[in-house]
């Protein structure tokens, strides 16, 4: 099977934090343990907290954390209907502008579950 944009997705952006960590200096490893502490279990699940990293990453337009964050709802078991639940907050918030990203956030579901084998639909 030919790799997807996920596996892709995933190997580059390994291959430049390995590369940013070797460059980065206090501040900035400080910064991304923060970053990795933050969704951990809490008041709030890491599920929820994942979501609210995609709605934020949706309104922000960032394509890379959009796919990271949906990766991560995948892997934390948000299904269909909250995934388009948190989607469509995000598109109340961002408008029109951010169909695009929807859309790609979108096939980058739908190739997760037909890699995992989950009924799509």
């Amino acid at each position: 099977m030919p790799e997807g944009t996920i596996e892709k997705f995933q190997k580059e952006r390994e291959e430049l934090n390995q590369l940013g960590i070797e460059y980065a200096g206090l501040g900035t490893k400080r910064f991304y343990s923060l970053d990795s502490q933050a969704y951990r279990e809490g008041a709030l699940s890491s599920k929820f907290k994942e979501m609210l990293g995609l709605v934020a990453s949706f309104v922000l337009r960032c394509d890379d954390c959009i796919k990271y964050h949906i990766i991560r709802c995948h892997e934390e078991g948000v299904n269909d209907a909250e995934l388009e639940e948190a989607l469509f907050i995000g598109l109340l918030v961002g408008g029109s502008i951010t169909i695009p990203h929807q859309r790609r956030a979108i096939q980058a579901w739908h190739e997760l579950k037909r890699r995992n084998g989950f009924e799509i639909g």
